[in-house]
């Protein structure tokens, strides 16, 4: 049997009156902007002497446990985002019934982070990447945290270097 974690919650934008959006828990309205949306900021990276989009960390988990979680997983997601300072738009966590994975997306107003895993090989691939001020190196350790894998191999990529 297959089953998702939806959680939603809808809310009025800042500055957008009447557009609605969806955040993965109450939680999310601490985390929402406090400008107008269509306040023009800069959400470029500037670190060590380059501009960049983006930081995208890719991240291999061995020998993780309860990968099958959907709501585990949902709320690993939510606090993995919520720890880097991004702001929480819609989390959602598909479980593949019969022990298979599940497969996940927080989708951040500075992009997102991603999952899917696989119980039977005892690995999680997640993908997290964020623009602006967010920490994305917090994410996971929150993701470490909840998972406990023996092995990580993590990556880092800069995104749309600004030459």
């Amino acid at each position: 049997m297959e089953k998702s974690a939806l959680l939603t919650e809808t809310v009025v934008a800042a500055g957008a009156v009447g557009d609605s959006l969806t955040m993965g828990a109450a939680s999310a309205h601490a985390h929402m902007h406090p400008q107008p949306a269509n306040d023009v900021r800069d959400f470029l990276i500037h670190k060590d002497g380059q501009t960049y989009a983006g930081a995208h960390m890719l991240v291999d988990f061995w020998g993780g446990s309860r990968l099958n979680d959907a709501a585990l997983m949902a709320d690993a997601l939510r606090e993995a985002a919520e720890a880097s300072d991004a702001t929480v738009l819609h989390v959602h966590v598909h479980e593949f019934g019969g022990g298979g994975g599940v497969s996940g997306v927080a989708v951040l107003a500075e992009s997102h982070i991603s999952v899917h895993t696989w119980p039977e090989l005892d690995y999680a691939a997640f993908d997290v990447f964020m623009c602006g001020n967010c920490l994305p190196q917090k994410a996971v350790a929150v993701l470490e945290r909840y998972f406990a894998p023996t092995r990580a191999d993590i990556s880092e990529q800069k995104r749309g270097i600004v030459e």
